[in-house]
């Protein structure tokens, strides 16, 4: 024990608060024992700006103890506002009093329980902790609504089974969030099924303790009805991804990686997220140094278990990486994450080993990411699709190109002082562990090509603005020729060789031989498509989609459904060649999967912004080439003869006439499906719209690609240099939680944090004079889904402890990581 003489002037107005140090370091909350003075307790109500002091504590009397007995964070601030001495015992030295003497912790809670009012109490007393298994249900749709839970600890799912048999994801809860709330206040039936995702712990609280609360305190129904209705808007407006537990889990047990190969991963992408977000990277040796060499032992299950808690509290990520073998760690690091990557060497057999078979059968309800590693100078990525098809229950997967110092072999002495060097600097941008890193914490950055033809060569000159810019992109969709210029630049890391491929292609395209070889009976269609067929397929050869080093869809029109086609599959070639078919020109393509016919994908979707959105990313970067429609065209009368038409063309004396042809007409049509389309995506918040000048050149313009390719590039460039200079890219780099780093002061007193814990409600308003409300509530709140990629800023206002009473913690909730 010390003391401690604190010194504060009031008159200052910003006395230091007197709380533990930031969790960052490592350090716990102390328990403050007033000798003399007076310690004033503050906290701030809810949506409101200023501190109310709760209690003051007198000579004799303690602060500080909820927060050493449950090892939460503080969520007070304690000022002293003149002289005050006090002794300061740390929770080292109380758990060392406590061992010694036991009773001593009667004592102590006694001290918290009096500052309790009864009605909290009687709360707390009435609700039920359960912990639920991974892969549990806590209740199915259909059931009675009887209760409302609360979420301690771990992540729930909630999914709805449609009418026709089908299951779709309605939401995910982390840490703090409040499920069934809705169905128990409307007393209507449960409208999903909630499983565990991992092992969680629950408060369940009964119907009736709901109801007594609404009739004491009717500001709780008000703040309820105002969290929901925020959840509401902010599902409707797709936003915030927050904190979120991953495992590091290698692959091939009868190959592994190397102890330090992994090691060297987990550093790299520790580095990577560093530069988004506060993380925590945790291994079984770290955890022993921290909490002690017996911290892994089921006796002290308990104190771990709310220990990574409070870590995930904490850290917007927090990541475990797993023992190379089937350890009690490796177990529980499976039993916590929210979100599992297993990590292979590209190059090997993408055999499946023990610690993977032990995965499927035990984390079914986590997602599970493979990350293939690669090296600097070896080959391209290939045989993704094996690794895949062993492991039907991967939810996607990324290749990484790794740094010549991720597989340079070293002894673990020399791997640490290396990348305390590496840590020094600042994270590359554009790195493929930056990528994962940004697809991890919800800020991809997508690139969306359109169609139009000639026009498209356009985005080869964008490409190399991009590049020269530094703006990095982390996924890339298509359509028509924006599908085959954002192949190459998914499958090609060198902008030289984009240029090259890209204008070999066009040059292939303005061969008149060629063109007049693949002439057919036009019943359905002009061309065969056996010589277009063989331009594309003389680019990307055999290569599949999953082989790609960026992320990568195309837009396809499923003319035998009648449906927009989404394709992340495949063989690349063929879908880039069926989303570049125009009806008239090109037969439709025949899908090798299911037989159905594809045409262009301009038809349904030509700027397919929204497809990125729905896959995860925060940023899109649209670039369209459409054409632009002239609208002053020559009237012509009832029927049109194309013998007057070429008449009028080849007479330079005649008066000229504005007539479309056959291409002109079916470019038009392709995009008139799409127009509203298009104007919902370009005044969307989410995208970034461009349009080069390129309305002068025709649709089958192909020689000029040089010519348009520059226009791309100057129009890119300008653009780009003013995102730069006027910050828009350093917002689109910044992580989606939030602008500002994470404070001392902000983890520890909350100033700005709200609770679903209606226990902690309760404490913090004041109660009304007229305590007079139905059972029956005049208000009915929709409960709408939460996309995959969550609510932007609905959670704001989910922060909450652990629903005992008076739980000293602040929490972040846990959503899902869209890893499209």
């Amino acid at each position: 024990m010390r003391q401690c003489r604190h010194r504060r002037s009031p008159a200052c107005g910003r006395a230091p608060m007197v709380s533990s140090p930031h969790p960052l370091f490592g350090q716990d909350m102390n328990i403050l024992f007033v000798v003399s003075g007076l310690l004033h307790v503050y906290q701030r109500k809810i949506d409101s700006e200023e501190d109310t002091c709760l209690f003051v504590v007198r000579p004799g009397e303690m602060v500080g103890q909820l927060a050493v007995l449950t090892g939460e964070p503080l969520i007070f601030t304690i000022k002293a506002n003149r002289d005050c001495s006090f002794l300061s015992i740390s929770k080292a030295h109380f758990y060392e009093i406590m061992r010694k003497q036991p009773t001593v912790v009667l004592g102590v809670a006694h001290t918290v329980v009096k500052r309790v009012s009864s009605f909290v109490r009687q709360i707390d007393f009435a609700l039920d902790w359960m912990e639920v298994e991974a892969g549990r249900a806590v209740y199915r749709q259909g059931d009675k609504s009887d209760c409302t839970y609360i979420v301690l600890s771990g992540r729930l799912r909630s999914v709805i089974r449609k009418d026709d048999g089908k299951k779709r994801l309605a939401g995910e809860y982390g840490r703090g969030d409040l499920i069934g709330v809705v169905e128990t206040l409307t007393h209507q039936a449960r409208a999903t099924t909630v499983h565990a995702v991992r092992d969680s712990e629950l408060a369940k609280l009964p119907t009736g303790a709901l109801t007594s609360i609404k009739r004491r305190y009717p500001q709780v129904v008000t703040r309820l009805i105002h969290l929901l209705g925020e959840k509401i808007l902010g599902s409707l407006q797709q936003g915030t991804v927050t904190g979120v537990s991953l495992e590091a889990l290698p692959s091939q047990p009868e190959a592994p990686p190397a102890p330090w190969l992994l090691q060297a991963w987990a550093w790299a992408l520790n580095l990577a997220l560093e530069g988004a977000c506060p993380i925590l990277l945790l291994t079984s040796d770290n955890i022993k140094q921290r909490l002690g060499s017996a911290a892994l032992d089921s006796i002290h299950e308990y104190r771990l278990s709310s220990w990574l808690g409070q870590q995930e509290d904490i850290h917007r990520i927090v990541l475990y990486q797993a023992d190379s073998t089937l350890t009690p760690w490796t177990q529980r690091c499976v039993r916590q994450a929210d979100c599992v990557l297993i990590v292979g060497l590209g190059e090997q057999e993408p055999t499946v080993g023990e610690l993977e078979r032990m995965l499927e059968s035990t984390a079914v309800r986590a997602q599970k990411q493979l990350v293939l590693l690669h090296r600097e100078d070896g080959p391209a990525p290939s045989r993704t699709v094996e690794w895949l098809n062993m492991r039907s229950w991967c939810s996607g997967h990324l290749h990484l190109c790794c740094p010549r110092r991720v597989f340079s072999r070293r002894s673990m002495p020399k791997l640490v002082e290396m990348y305390q060097r590496v840590f020094q600097r600042p994270p590359d941008r554009h790195s493929d562990f930056s990528r994962l890193a940004r697809v991890l914490t919800g800020n991809a950055i997508a690139l969306v090509l359109g169609g139009g033809g000639a026009r498209g060569c356009a985005q080869v000159g964008i490409i190399r603005a991009l590049t020269e810019c530094g703006i990095p992109v982390d996924m890339v969709g298509g359509t028509s020729i924006g599908a085959f210029m954002g192949a190459l630049y998914s499958e090609e890391r060198n902008y030289s060789q984009i240029r090259i491929r890209a204008k070999q292609w066009a040059e292939d395209m303005t061969s008149m031989v060629k063109t007049v070889l693949d002439l057919t009976y036009p019943i359905t269609s002009m061309f065969s498509g056996a010589g277009f067929n063989s331009s594309i397929c003389s680019v990307f050869k055999d290569r599949q989609i999953e082989d790609l080093w960026i992320p990568y869809f195309t837009i396809t029109t499923d003319i035998t459904a009648s449906a927009m086609r989404v394709h992340t599959d495949g063989s690349l070639w063929r879908y880039v060649r069926a989303s570049m078919s125009l009806s008239g020109y090109m037969p439709p393509l025949c899908d090798p999967k299911d037989g159905h016919l594809l045409m262009d994908g301009g038809y349904i979707n030509n700027l397919p912004a929204d497809v990125a959105r729905s896959m995860g990313a925060k940023v899109v970067i649209a670039i369209d080439v459409g054409s632009q429609d002239e609208t002053d065209l020559t009237n012509y009368g009832d029927a049109l003869s194309g013998w007057w038409l070429l008449w009028k063309r080849w007479n330079p004396l005649a008066t000229k006439v504005k007539v479309l042809n056959m291409a002109e007409i079916q470019t038009r049509l392709a995009y008139v499906c799409c127009v509203r389309q298009l104007e919902m995506v370009k005044n969307s918040e989410y995208c970034e719209y461009l349009r080069p000048p390129i309305d002068s050149y025709g649709t089958l313009d192909f020689g000029k690609f040089n010519e348009i390719c520059e226009v791309g590039y100057q129009h890119g460039r300008t653009v780009f240099d003013i995102w730069v200079r006027s910050g828009v890219l350093e917002k689109m780099l910044q992580d989606r939680q939030g602008t500002s780093k994470m404070k001392a002061c902000d983890v520890l007193t909350c100033p700005n944090a709200s609770f679903t814990d209606l226990a902690e409600i309760v404490s913090r308003i004041e109660p009304a004079k007229v305590a007079t409300v139905d059972d029956e509530s005049d208000y009915q709140t929709e409960y709408e889904e939460e996309l995959p990629d969550g609510p932007k800023d609905a959670y704001a206002d989910f922060q909450s402890a652990p629903a005992h009473v008076g739980s000293d913690s602040v929490s972040c909730p846990h959503l899902p990581v869209p890893l499209g």
